[in-house]
């Protein structure tokens, strides 16, 4: 793939080759080029302040997030990276090639609950897929601000379209061309254009577009200093640039070129020869060889430079002021320390300026003032909370977002508990003090929530997940949840409210007036900061106490009702915005968990029976051999996978030993797994020899094209002799245990799985069976560990066989599968199928 431009913008160390024009931007970063352009082009024309580009990765499923605009990229670090499977707007885009457009957070809440649980603040989002035919790239992302009641209106609607669809065909040529259309690093950060008014003039230069040279004037090269020359290289400059503002440089100037040649204003950091840090706004206007005539031939960049060594103009009256004020901007940057922050931080600027902040403040790379910062750079509003730098004294930090940046001001506080929102409530570390709520915002990010959800399969375990993670975190006492069924609400589950005091609100009709049946009608949620608010509310409904408070949440997945939520709270409590978000969009997430252990639960009863249908229920018993199979899910709850065994009576008085592994877990595996087993039996018992049993199973499958294959085992047995004809589908090799004791590995050839090659043959292997000897069939779950080869689960296994010496066949399949058990956390489905000739 070409370069990303981490080494700088612009051509990243090369030159463009003559003719091509600004318009294609660097040649050896022609991806990241498209990227950056399309990205801010999408935010500017909604009137954005943020937004990217998804791109496809090498990554099957996986999605990275190429190109941040607006934003610092280590801030929003979790959102690097997105698979094409999460519940999350990017990927049900990229999945279903259909735009999404958020226009506030309850209508992110109600389609899309991770999302504004992960991101509790309010903003309205708006995507598009990345595609060219039917080729899928990515998805375009911009962000805005609210638009509450009022959808994303239709010339927006188009413009991010069409944004998404020229991307498309740019990636599509860049392909053709050769290019790697994926990124598998992290992303490009670009700058907004600036919202400012014009700033006092220090130097400018012209940039020939066509050759790429730069001429710079008197000002500009005294401030370059001696190393750079007039004219040189745009390369020259932009080395100067960080690589997000190189990209930003790029951009004025293909808007400046652009057919309809609107004016762009970009704000830009250099590095001077003193290495300080300058201020270059840059405002490009088209300069055509003749006008009216022909493309666009070029265009003017003057800049004027602020060294932020000394400060931004106006810092002598910024220093007047009495408070400490610092700025950044929106990639996190700072940009303006006045003389009072010196000396409440004891740091001086030129050591401040130009860093990120969580690198000139490493306080600031705390999760929770993190967090502080992303709410003020997603929601636009102002936030103000409390922290302690290095141990030092307690500040009052205000953060006053804007397009160009945040203003922060930095006030000493002596005793910061009696500033604190809820004090009753709050809790104090060493370096924040924060309420509930904000905890709550930092603790809830998706992947733990994910993992705490997934992880529960049955409506009982989600409502255990609930209690322990949920009702901890915003101080909460009691939890019932009400499940929705025959238009009537059940209770599910409850905890912590007097015994019997909910029965009455057990069954009752969707007509009911209790706040339960409103919350999930209306689908809003009911806060009420007291019991005497609620009995105003609700004056017929019997209360279980005079005290307290109560949340009362809708439960709703994908638009479908499922239940809903009650929270219980012993004191009365006032419910901060953020708290209230967090909370709603978690009934989201609740809700689509408990959905999904409803369909589990129904899924499950069908393997159940599946299982009871296909397995043996006993094996044939036969004098001179003995059998034992076990059959064990690795899935939780799960009874029945893909895995089976069986052994077939033939003809001759020859036993059929099988054992196979289908694809996948559940019914579809399952009944896969019956049709196999079916089909052995009646070629086994229709007398077919090994190799035709394996070849007419194979093209069955095949016919059937569930969209699974599976392994396979057979050996065909005669108990007098010993004697055995042995033939396998892509399955383990089985182990043999001599009377002697010595275990190996049995060598059998091989053919393709089946259900992939209909010409596919199967060979076969002749072994014996001597008196006292016993042979192991299994499949790849008593093997299998993650991140460790195969093979040393085949000795691991061979040695426990060999230990179990003369213990009975039924004790030695227990002890096998016990052990591999305790072997791994992440147990798959085993089938153990254990055959010995009597000594």
């Amino acid at each position: 793939m070409t370069s990303h431009g981490a080494s700088g913008p612009g051509p990243a160390g090369g030159r463009r080759p003559a003719g091509t024009g600004a318009g294609d931007g660097p040649a050896s970063g022609a991806l990241t080029w498209a990227l950056a352009e399309s990205a801010l082009a999408a935010v500017e024309e909604v009137g954005g302040y943020a937004g990217g580009v998804y791109l496809r990765s090498g990554t099957p499923g996986l999605l990275r997030l190429a190109v941040l605009v607006g934003l610092p990229g280590s801030l929003f670090r979790p959102w690097w990276r997105m698979h094409a499977n999460r519940p999350f707007p990017v990927a049900e885009v990229h999945r279903s090639g259909q735009s999404v457009h958020l226009a506030d957070v309850e209508e992110a809440m109600r389609r899309f609950p991770q999302l504004v649980a992960s991101l509790p603040f309010p903003f309205a989002s708006l995507y598009a897929p990345v595609v060219a035919g039917r080729e899928r790239f990515g998805v375009l992302v911009a962000l805005r601000a609210p638009t509450p009641g009022v959808p994303v209106d239709a010339r927006d609607r188009s413009r991010m379209t069409g944004g998404a669809l020229r991307l498309g065909e740019t990636l599509a040529d860049l392909a053709r061309q050769g290019t790697e259309v994926e990124w598998p690093g992290d992303p490009v950060c670009v700058q907004l254009s600036t919202g400012s008014g014009p700033p006092v003039r220090f130097g400018s230069f012209d940039w020939d577009l066509d050759t790429g040279t730069v001429t710079l004037d008197d000002g500009l090269l005294a401030i370059l200093g001696a190393g750079v020359a007039s004219p040189c290289s745009i390369e020259v400059l932009t080395s100067l640039l960080d690589p997000e503002d190189g990209y930003a440089l790029w951009a004025a100037a293909r808007q400046a070129t652009g057919a309809d040649g609107r004016p762009s204003v970009r704000r830009l950091r250099l590095k001077g020869p003193d290495g300080g840090l300058h201020l270059l706004e840059v405002s490009a206007r088209a300069r055509r060889t003749a006008p009216g005539t022909g493309p666009p031939g070029g265009g003017r960049l003057e800049g004027t430079l602020v060294d932020l060594g000394t400060g931004l103009v106006g810092s002598d009256a910024t220093d007047r002021l009495p408070r400490a004020i610092l700025a950044i901007d929106r990639l996190g940057r700072v940009t303006y320390v006045n003389e009072r922050t010196e000396r409440l931080l004891g740091r001086p600027r030129g050591a401040l300026a130009g860093r990120p902040l969580w690198e000139a403040l490493p306080w600031f790379g705390h999760p929770f003032h993190e967090e502080q910062l992303r709410a003020a750079l997603l929601s636009g509003e102002p936030v103000r909370f409390l922290a302690r730098p290095e141990r030092g004294r307690w500040l009052s930090v205000s953060l006053h977002p804007g397009r160009d940046g945040v203003t922060m001001v930095l006030v000493p506080e002596e005793d910061p508990a009696q500033l604190a929102p809820d004090a009753a409530h709050t809790r104090r570390t060493d370096d924040v003090l924060s309420a509930p709520g904000d905890r709550a915002a930092a603790l809830y990010r998706p992947v733990a929530l994910a993992i705490a959800l997934s992880e529960a399969v049955t409506a009982r375990q989600v409502s255990a997940v609930v209690t322990e993670e949920l009702l901890p975190a915003f101080g909460g006492r009691q939890l019932a949840i009400y499940l929705l069924s025959d238009r009537r609400l059940y209770l599910a589950w409850e905890t912590g409210f007097p015994p019997g005091f909910l029965e009455p609100f057990d069954g009752v009709a969707l007509d009911a007036r209790v706040p339960g049946v409103e919350t999930l009608t209306t689908g809003r949620p009911l806060f009420f900061e007291s019991m005497e608010q609620m009995g105003r509310r609700y004056p017929d409904l019997p209360l279980d106490t005079n005290s307290g408070a109560r949340a009362f949440l809708p439960l709703i997945a994908s638009g479908r009702p499922v239940g809903s939520c009650i929270l219980g709270f012993d004191t009365p409590r006032g419910f901060s915005p953020e708290e209230r978000t967090v909370l709603t969009a978690l009934a989201g997430l609740i809700a689509q968990a408990l959905e999904r252990a409803q369909r589990y639960d129904t899924e499950s009863a069908v393997a159940r029976g599946l299982q009871d249908a296909l397995l043996p229920h006993r094996l044939p018993v036969r004098d001179g051999v003995d059998t034992v199979g076990r059959y064990l899910p690795g899935t939780l709850g799960m009874d029945v996978g893909g895995d089976w065994y069986d052994v077939i009576e033939t003809d001759r008085g020859r036993l059929a030993l099988v054992i196979g592994d289908v694809q996948g877990h559940g019914v579809a595996a399952a009944a896969t797994m019956g049709q196999l087993r079916s089909a052995v039996r009646a070629f086994a018992l229709g007398g077919h020899r090994p190799q035709d049993v394996m070849r007419g199973t194979n093209r069955l499958l095949i016919d059937l094209d569930p969209g699974q294959f599976a392994s396979c085992c057979y050996v065909l047995l005669d108990p007098e002799t010993g004697d055995a004809r042995a033939v396998r589908a892509g399955h383990p090799q089985p182990l043999l245990r001599r009377p002697d004791g010595t275990t190996q590995q049995v060598e059998l050839a091989g053919g393709m799985v089946l259900g992939v090659d209909d010409r596919a043959s199967y060979p076969v292997t002749r072994l014996r069976l001597a008196p006292g000897a016993a042979l192991a069939l299994f499949t790849d779950g008593l093997i299998e560990r993650p991140g460790r080869d195969i093979d040393e689960g085949i000795e691991r296994l061979r040695r426990a066989f060999a230990a179990t010496g003369s213990l009975a066949l039924a004790e030695t399949a227990d002890r096998l599968i016990r052990e591999a058990r305790q072997a791994t956390s992440r147990p798959d489905d085993i089938a153990l199928l254990l055959a010995a000739r009597w000594a």
